[in-house]
């Protein structure tokens, strides 16, 4: 039923549960971190699970949690649970950054939550504190053994390449899926929040874009072949190594569009629905499920919005930014 205005429906609805994270990487927050929305003008579980019923009754079928990150929101597994008993809801999933996942790996999947992404963008631990201002590997490490004796399959996980940083690490990090039943996603850095100075030692806004076609011959090495995407892959393209237990995709919002497929609305946590990840356009529907009243209307008013392509171009490696990055959100608070 949610069918926007260039034909593409729209099943799959993004829901960031906070604007809160215990890690602040690089790309996704500014150095002096971002001020927290106020408790009371996060939507609450219950107003959450009220939207997803209205969304499904419309047609969304899948719904990804996100953050900020969401395991930072306490008892999230009844939040899972209510959404994945939701009549048309077939999928809930959730985007982590897995340092709080070995703990709750085995309740959410209890829940009902079916898969997770993982962020990882380099397997070196002084490298990896430095990219998420000091993190800690290892929390990741276990999170993710924890998800595998969960079941929450297919994992994924997803790396942003940045140039300078961790192009460096793209043969190392493909050939976990030789022996890892693991999805490794390459990302192309979007610019959302990142064109900002990182510090010494780290690359400049310039020169930290690294293209699709040039992570594919970082990799040309490993004679990748195109193969089936795993479940819920999305935009991303789906690769193998011969004889890989795992596959290795590529999702390129710059290089190779995918705007023609998109079928995503997005909701963020204080309650605004975005039709693009990169559009300023938001629909107010907390303010409506706040007064009492349907919230139908809000969600057919965001599809409205929904663009045909989110206007941001990537002529010979030249990127066009939105005008003014300082007035848009961080990543951390849409959600991804």
């Amino acid at each position: 039923m949610l069918v926007d205005s260039f034909g593409r429906s729209i099943t799959y609805l993004r829901i960031s549960l906070t604007d809160r994270c215990n890690l602040r990487c690089l790309y996704c927050m500014p150095p002096q971190g971002i001020i927290w929305k106020p408790v009371e003008e996060i939507l609450s579980y219950s107003e959450i699970t009220k939207i997803v019923a209205a969304s499904a009754q419309l047609g969304i079928r899948r719904v990804r949690l996100t953050g900020g990150e969401p395991l930072v929101r306490r008892d999230l597994p009844e939040l899972v649970h209510s959404i994945a008993s939701i009549s048309g809801i077939e999928e809930v999933s959730l985007t982590t950054n897995g340092v709080l996942l070995e703990r709750l790996a085995k309740p959410l999947a209890e829940a009902g939550l079916k898969r997770v992404n993982i962020s990882l963008d380099t397997l070196d631990a002084n490298k990896f504190k430095q990219i998420t201002r000091g993190g800690d590997i290892e929390y990741v490490w276990r999170g993710i053994a924890a998800a595998e004796e969960a079941n929450l399959f297919p994992i994924k996980i997803n790396t942003v390449v940045v140039r300078g940083l961790n192009s460096d690490e793209l043969l190392t990090l493909a050939c976990l899926t030789l022996d890892h039943n693991w999805h490794i996603r390459f990302i192309e850095l979007m610019p959302i929040g990142e064109q900002q100075d990182w510090g010494p030692g780290f690359p400049l806004p310039s020169h930290r874009y690294f293209s699709v076609k040039e992570i594919h011959q970082a990799l040309a090495s490993l004679v990748l072949k195109p193969t089936e995407s795993p479940e819920g892959n999305g935009p991303s393209r789906t690769y193998q190594i011969p004889r890989a237990r795992g596959t290795v995709g590529f999702i390129s919002p710059l290089g190779e569009h995918f705007c023609a497929s998109c079928n995503r609305l997005r909701l963020t946590a204080d309650g605004k629905l975005r039709s693009c990840l990169f559009s300023e356009a938001e629909v107010d529907i907390k303010a409506s499920i706040r007064r009492g009243e349907s919230v139908e209307g809000q969600l057919l008013k965001a599809l409205a919005t929904k663009p045909k392509g989110h206007g941001i171009i990537n002529p010979s490696d030249n990127l066009i930014y939105p005008a003014d990055p300082t007035l848009a959100r961080s990543m951390s608070q849409i959600g991804g």
